[in-house]
């Protein structure tokens, strides 16, 4: 079967995966050890304790420094355990583009992790402004691109307002992420009509990433993480604009600046990166990476939204789902094992 491998962002590591290192990947240990090291050479608590915490605590587990380290162990772990797949490309959502450079063998597993610690540090110890999360699609998953431009149009309306800050932070298939300061998202909040019980959701925890609010972390990301880190990467990469990076023919320099520059304070277009993966590569699935389920459906929503195998909503992909898997979500028990050889 041949694959484009999605490793997602923050958000995904929640309450129902705690303890899921240690219950899924028993064989990782060397792994998550040498990731615990240099957690304690910052004095950071280390992903064992977290992991194997006896509850789950949102004030503890969704901090930037934490949160990333967790997630890029529990997708990296997830990665080495795909077995009788052909990989044809790796993308990512936010976040993830650093766990993607890993997989692909741009960083390696140590300085993956170092990057992620880095970055997810510094938004945590600056945590500039948040995010929050709406759709624009309906539960139907039927495109709608004039309530996207709706919505759009509002943000710029606040954004132009007085000391006001408000932008597009994510394209994420069917849902609009959107970062700025505090009184721009609590006029976009008291604005905008509230839809399926649940948006717009304010995203916990969460800085306002991907927009130039996130320039002193950007620069100072960049006096700490050298150029020597990023290598040739082994698979061909899909980054958060839709362009590739090829195996044997990428700048390293350009691609360092690309993940400390712009991939830090411009909008992350994860939806074109989809549409990019099917389109260039036609895989016979997309397999999401744990930890957690929850992009799942901004995959299947891209897919819509690429026209991909003239899908045109949820019924639509429910349909294909249900003939071969076009996608394959390792965070789920029922989907897990068609991808690692029958393990867990």
């Amino acid at each position: 079967m041949r694959v484009v491998v999605v490793c997602p962002g923050r958000g995904t590591y929640t309450k129902a995966e705690l303890g899921s290192l240690g219950r899924l990947h028993p064989d990782k240990t060397a792994l998550f050890a040498g990731f615990d090291a240099l957690r304690r050479a910052e004095g950071q608590e280390t992903l064992a304790d977290l992991d194997g915490a006896a509850d789950y605590s949102v004030a503890r587990h969704t901090r930037g420094d934490n949160a990333s380290a967790l997630i890029y162990a529990a997708s990296l772990a997830d990665f080495l355990s795909l077995r009788d797949v052909e990989i044809a490309a790796i993308t990512g959502n936010s976040m993830g583009w650093y766990t993607a450079l890993a997989c692909a063998g741009a960083l390696t597993s140590d300085d993956g992790f170092r990057v992620v610690n880095t970055m997810g540090t510094l938004m945590q110890q600056a945590l500039i402004g948040g995010q929050i999360v709406h759709p624009f699609m309906a539960e139907d998953w039927r495109p709608d691109l004039a309530r996207k431009a709706g919505l759009l149009a509002l943000v710029a309306r606040i954004a132009a307002r007085p000391g006001r800050v408000l932008a597009l932070s994510i394209d994420l298939g069917g849902m609009l992420v959107l970062a700025g300061n505090a009184e721009a998202l609590a006029e976009f909040e008291a604005e905008v009509p509230p839809e399926q019980g649940r948006f717009p959701l304010r995203l916990a925890n969460h800085a306002a990433f991907h927009t130039a609010l996130q320039a002193p972390v950007a620069e100072r990301g960049g006096s700490l993480l050298p150029e020597s880190l990023f290598g040739q990467p082994k698979i061909p990469l899909i980054d958060g604009r839709g362009a590739l990076w090829w195996p044997k023919a990428t700048d390293t320099r350009a691609l360092r600046d690309y993940t400390l520059g712009h991939q830090v304070t411009e909008p992350y277009d994860f939806t074109r990166a989809i549409t990019v993966a099917a389109h260039e590569f036609a895989p016979d699935a997309f397999v999401v990476l744990g930890p957690g389920t929850t992009l799942g459906g901004a995959v299947a929503q891209s897919l819509i939204l690429a026209d991909w195998r003239g899908m045109k909503d949820k019924a639509d992909f429910q349909a294909r789902q249900a003939e071969g898997p076009l996608l394959i979500s390792m965070g789920r028990e029922d989907q897990r094992g068609l991808v690692t050889g029958g393990r867990r």
